[in-house]
């Protein structure tokens, strides 16, 4: 074939509709309802068929649809309004600008393997990417100066569709880039490339950037001529291919990415890894600061450590990316030299124990030895991460392994039907839009009239249903069924009926079918014509997850039964889209996962803002947001050691709720035909959780117990020619060659024949520092409850005192516990090395005991 020459063709837009293509091109449209009833109103019919997307619209529409909205007086006062809303939010002063003008100079790079943006930017598979997306819609509400990176996948996630026995089949149909509010990135009139070494080649890749308000996101492509064919394909599918595929686009998530700031000039000073497909991120940083200041190993490595940040979202240990060596030798080997260190010590950063040759190269464990700011994504969530990964600060109790936690929340625009807004903009006024985390104002959901409110439901419910009935008829069609079969689908559901959602990912863990346990039960639920219940399921399962697609084709299969048919439905290609339906529209959200696997589950925050209830599992964040009135508890937080017992338990208490409560709530209804204890709840959901769980909340608390802290340390580990990032590492140097001296010789306690409740106990130590100075090392009081085996629960650490000198490197160190709680304690004494620039108590993993 000849060479073909490229070119592009855009719509013309009248002069009097170009801020159109500024508003379609900024995806902060996404959450704007103005926005997108601006866009609606050119061509309905079309909006539906872009996908939702301006983009396309614009380039869809006539030129006679483009010249009537041109002289629509209505249409273009409409245009103007949101263009003016849109530069208010681009130039209003902020919250970050207000609350921390002197951080002026920070800048934020947040690293994601997928963005959850909106349904016509398909570059995400579930709740990770989503979270992602609402992260950066918050941080521009915020004005966080932030920039956001991650790979553009040309075939994106997998596309789902259901064969004649209802199992899951996937398509990957390709997304057309210029088509998407998207704009390459250009340096010199060129596309900006950047390039990552591969074995025996480089791999390059260009830069596509979308604008979400604020916020800058920088996508990388690998589908471009200077690669080989097979090359091309990096960017093709998210978490598609082999593991020798994954490490190919993490090595160019995490370095191509760096790369790539470097190259647009950004001067980053903290780094967000949003889970660790980023953790190559650290590698190149290292390298870089090598390069660039003059520096060791050891001292870039403080350096690089003093400014990240690292999310964990995995509650198992399988979820976690594990390379082979071989397979880091192949990508990874010219790093060794590089950075000066031999390949088990290159392995060893991404091992729990360096010194275990047969151990995996952990992309977690090396996210986590490369931040000095790590945390979960709910409070049971970090409990779990830190005994997950506690085998990494060998010799510490779990309770104080350095991992944390931040609760996700949800962007409560992005998720709130136009109904459901129009109702508190009318009760609560603008400040819920613009100020979402002060709970007074969420306090006048009491003032909504409950025959409001519940009017309000009825709709959702009603739109929910024809939805439903919609996308079925057409997934009917598209799978060959009968006619008859075709005309049923607009029977299904009864849009007055308690309707009750399941939406997420079809892994098995999340018991999709838990409620199906019992059939003859759950028949007499579906089948009550007094009091009907209905379930409408999406979700989809991983290609290689057969176990899930079992669950996804039983559910079909039960829909399929004559007695189920209008009862039980089931969604295809679940998607952002249908999630917005489901979660506006059903009255109660169910799930159902084994406690403790889900990190934290962000569906059941989205229902919130539109009136309906979660029915769950204590798992992820519901423990936190659920007080007994808000909604429903399956269980008190259990944990089983055999599932099919849990399975059995668990399913006998969700039965129960919703035979007890739920159910009955819903139907008693007033002479007005309005459910008044239904709407009570409702009511308590919504002051109670909307306040506490959405992302305004959770990137306020990311930024200041992680980013101003990190952007602090950047500070004070670059200054003065990296002064404290050289000073660092030669202290922990000599710290390890000397830690073996290390000793702690005696303990004593006073004696007391009895000890009260709020007294005092004192307790000296004898410690042998060898080597080592007093200022060296932090001596601590280890002291809490006894279990039946006779260790130390959850105890707490008291600094003690260096009383006396007593020669030849032994010292005498006091102490006095503050006996609170009355029943059987005890203490030890234990030794920790202590710098006053560490950026975390235990990041130097040593420590003795007595």
């Amino acid at each position: 074939m000849s060479t073909i020459q490229t070119f592009r063709v855009y719509p013309y837009l009248p002069d009097n509709l170009k801020p159109l293509k500024t508003i379609a091109y900024n995806m902060w449209w996404v959450w704007n309802f103005e926005a997108i009833e601006l866009f609606r109103r050119l061509n309905v019919e079309l909006w539906r068929e872009s996908n939702h997307n301006p983009v396309a619209l614009l380039g869809m529409l006539s030129q006679s649809e483009l010249d009537e909205a041109a002289d629509s007086e209505s249409f273009m006062a409409h245009l103007k309004r949101v263009s003016e809303e849109l530069e208010w939010h681009l130039t209003k002063k902020s919250w970050f600008e207000e609350a921390y003008p002197t951080y002026n100079n920070m800048q934020i790079a947040y690293f994601s393997a997928e963005f959850g943006i909106h349904e016509c930017l398909p570059i995400y598979s579930g709740g990770l990417g989503v979270l992602a997306g609402d992260h950066i819609k918050s941080a521009s509400e915020l004005g966080l100066p932030f920039f956001a990176v991650g790979l553009l996948y040309r075939l994106g996630y997998f596309h789902q569709y259901l064969n004649i026995d209802g199992w899951q089949q996937e398509r990957y149909p390709e997304t057309d880039f210029h088509n998407l509010p998207l704009q390459l990135v250009m340096k010199d009139d060129k596309p900006l490339i950047i390039d990552v070494e591969f074995p025996g080649r480089n791999v390059y890749a260009q830069v596509w950037e979308c604008i979400i308000g604020r916020i800058r996101l920088y996508l990388l492509d690998t589908n471009i001529s200077e690669n080989s064919i097979e090359d091309r394909t990096i960017t093709d599918q998210l978490y598609g291919g082999d593991v020798e595929m994954r490490i190919k686009q993490e090595m160019l998530l995490g370095i191509g990415g760096y790369r790539m700031l470097k190259a647009l000039g950004k001067n980053i000073s903290v780094y967000h890894m949003n889970e660790g497909h980023s953790a190559f991120l650290s590698i190149e940083r290292i390298y870089d600061a090598m390069v660039m200041h003059k520096m060791n190993f050891n001292e870039a490595l403080e350096f690089v450590t003093a400014g990240t940040v690292f999310t964990t979202h995995t509650p198992v240990p399988a979820g976690n990316d594990r390379f082979s060596p071989e397979l880091i030798d192949k990508y990874l080997s010219h790093y060794y030299q590089k950075l000066g260190i031999s390949r088990e010590e290159f392995l060893g950063l991404g091992r729990e124990n360096p010194q275990d040759k047969l151990e995996t190269f952990c992309m977690t464990v090396l996210a986590i030895k490369t931040a000095a700011h790590c945390n979960g994504v709910s409070k049971l969530h970090g409990a779990v991460s830190r005994k997950m990964w506690s085998n990494i600060w060998p010799g510490l109790p779990v309770n104080e392994v350095p991992i944390h936690h931040v609760t996700n929340g949800v962007q409560i625009l992005s998720w709130t039907s136009d109904e459901m807004m129009r109702l508190l903009n009318r009760y609560l006024g603008p400040r819920w839009i613009d100020n979402p985390v002060d709970k007074t104002i969420w306090k006048n959901i009491d003032t909504i009239p409950d025959s409001e409110l519940w009017r309000c439901r009825e709709r959702l419910r009603e739109r929910v249903v024809a939805f439903a009935r919609k996308k079925l008829r057409e997934q009917l069609i598209a799978r060959g069924a009968p006619r008859a079969e075709v005309e049923k689908a607009d029977s299904v559901l009864d849009s007055e009926a308690l309707t009750i959602g399941f939406a997420r990912r079809f892994a098995t863990y999340k018991r999709a079918t838990l409620i199906l346990k019992d059939m003859q039960r759950l028949e007499r639920l579906l089948l009550d014509k007094e009091k009907p219940v209905q379930i409408i399921f999406a979700g989809k399962a991983h290609p290689r997850d057969n176990m899930g697609k079992e669950l996804i084709k039983r559910v079909i299969h039960l829909g399929r039964d004559d007695r189920f048919r209008s009862k039980i439905v089931f969604l295809e290609d679940y998607d952002i889209n249908i999630a917005r339906y489901l979660v506006q529209g059903v009255d109660v959200w169910l799930n159902t996962p084994i406690r403790p696997q889900e990190a934290s589950g962000t569906s059941g925050m989205k229902v919130v803002p539109n009136g309906a209830l979660n029915i769950s599992v204590l798992d992820g964040w519901w423990p936190e947001a659920f007080n007994g009135n808000n909604g429903w508890a399956i269980g008190k937080g259990e944990e089983y050691q055999d599932p099919e017992y849990q399975d059995e338990v668990e399913s006998l208490s969700l039965y129960n709720i919703l035979e007890q409560e739920v159910i009955p709530q819903f139907y008693t209804r007033g002479a007005d035909g309005i459910p008044r204890e239904w709407v009570r709840r409702i009511k308590e959901s919504m002051k109670t959780i909307l306040p506490q769980f959405n992302t305004n909340r959770m990137v306020k608390e990311y930024t200041e117990m992680y980013y101003l802290t990190a952007y602090d340390s950047y500070l004070k580990f670059s200054n003065n020619n990296f002064k404290a990032s050289r000073e660092l590492a030669k202290w922990k140097q000599e710290i390890r060659k000397k830690w073996q001296q290390v000793a702690i010789e005696s303990i004593t306690h006073e004696s007391k024949k009895e000890i009260i409740v709020g007294s005092q106990l004192k307790a000296k130590a004898v410690v042998n520092l060898g080597e080592l100075k007093p200022a060296d090392v932090q001596v601590e009081l280890y002291f809490g409850n006894l279990n039946q085996k006779g260790e130390i629960e959850e105890g707490a650490a008291l600094p003690m005192l260096m009383v006396e000198d007593l020669g030849n490197s032994k010292y005498t160190y006091e102490g006095r516990m503050l006996c609170l709680k009355s029943g059987q304690f005890g203490f030890t004494v234990r030794v920790i090395p202590l710098h006053s620039d560490m950026p975390r108590k235990y990041e130097s993993r040593m420590i003795t005991w007595a």
